[in-house]
C-alpha cells in the first residue's frame, strides 16, 4: 500500500561510523556481498547469487521505494569513504503513526557495529517525521546479533508472536522490539 510521505531528507542520517543515503548504481557490489548470506534472499527481493544485471535491478528498486510512496531504503555506507555495507529501511504501517524498520549488514563489515550506528541514525531520523510515534522490529529469536543491535539502540521487547512472518515458505516465530517517540 503506497503512502503519501515526507520528502526524501535533505541531510543524510548519520550516527557514529555511518551515513544513510540513497542507493545508486555503485552499490551493486553490496548486493552481491548481502547474497551471500542464504538467509538475506529469503527475507527480500534479491535473489541468490544475483547476476551483476539482478543485483543492479536490486538497488535500483531500492531508490525507487520513496517515490513509490513504500517508505525510506537507505544503504548503510561507511562515513569516512562512502562505501555501501549494509541496507536499513523504515515502512509506514497500518495504522498510521507506526512503522517497521529492518536492516541487513554485508557479511563481510558485521561484528563493527555498522548494524548498531544505522538503526540508531534511523531511529533518529524516525523521529523527525512529525505523525510518526513508534517503530517496531521483528527478528527472528535466534538472531542474537539483531536482538543486541535492537538493544543497543533503546528498543524493548515487547513479546514473541508465532507463526507471524513466512519466510521461506514456513511459518517463522517473531520477536517484537519497538520504539516509542521520546
Amino acid at each position: 500500500m503506497a503512502h503519501r510521505l515526507p520528502p526524501w531528507p535533505a541531510v543524510p542520517p548519520a550516527h557514529g561510523s555511518v551515513v544513510l543515503r540513497a542507493f545508486t548504481d555503485h552499490d551493486v557490489h553490496l548486493a552481491v556481498e548481502l547474497a551471500t548470506d542464504p538467509y538475506v534472499p529469503l527475507i527480500g527481493s534479491l535473489p541468490a547469487n544475483p547476476t551483476k544485471r539482478q543485483a543492479l535491478a536490486w538497488t535500483r528498486r531500492q531508490r525507487r521505494r520513496h517515490s513509490q510512496g513504500v517508505g525510506f531504503s537507505f544503504a548503510i555506507a561507511d562515513a569516512e569513504s562512502g562505501t555501501a555495507v549494509g541496507a536499513i529501511g523504515l515502512w509506514p504501517g497500518n495504522p498510521p503513526g507506526r512503522a517497521t524498520a529492518g536492516y541487513s549488514v554485508s557479511p563481510a563489515h558485521r561484528g563493527r557495529g555498522a548494524a548498531r550506528d544505522a538503526l540508531a541514525a534511523l531511529t533518529a531520523f524516525a523521529w523527525s517525521l512529525p505523525t510518526l510515534r513508534r517503530v517496531e522490529l521483528y527478528i527472528e529469536p535466534w538472531n542474537e546479533a539483531s536482538i543486541r543491535v535492537a538493544e543497543a539502540c533503546g528498543y524493548l521487547r515487547e513479546g514473541l508472536l508465532h507463526g507471524h512472518q513466512e519466510i521461506g515458505g514456513v511459518r517463522r516465530n517473531m520477536l517484537v522490539f519497538a520504539a516509542e517517540r521520546p
